[in-house]
């Protein structure tokens, strides 16, 4: 599925967890309020309530009643080894068949992509 055609909660979540994982949001750090990121991002605050519903029901956040959505711990590495599943699942198969057509080498790739840099 294009990201074009991905429904606006999908996207806000995809956000979301990628801040998580570089640790925008820590473990233990609130997220924005559904009213915030809403407005924010020009959206619906029932959208951003059904985006951090999955969060929750993943049990990647907690609730706090008076005080907001917090991250929990092992979020950031549960999401990123989702992230990477979903990747390898849904984008690595076409991005190599791609690779395949256009006929490039492992060099190419390297030598065209941006430097890795260690954390």
């Amino acid at each position: 599925m294009s990201s074009s055609s991905r429904p606006v909660y999908l996207k806000l979540r995809d956000m979301v967890a990628a801040a998580i994982i570089d640790g925008t949001y820590a473990e233990g750090a609130l997220l924005p309020s559904v009213r915030s990121l809403a407005a924010q991002q020009g959206a619906n605050p029932l959208t951003v309530a059904k985006a951090y519903q999955q969060f929750q029901a993943d049990g990647l956040v907690e609730v706090q009643r008076g005080i907001g959505i917090v991250v929990l711990p092992g979020a950031a590495e549960q999401l990123r080894q989702s992230e990477a599943r979903r990747f390898l699942d849904e984008e690595w198969p076409e991005i190599t068949r791609r690779i395949r057509r256009l006929k490039l080498l492992p060099e190419d790739l390297l030598d065209a992509g941006p430097k890795l840099v260690e954390n």
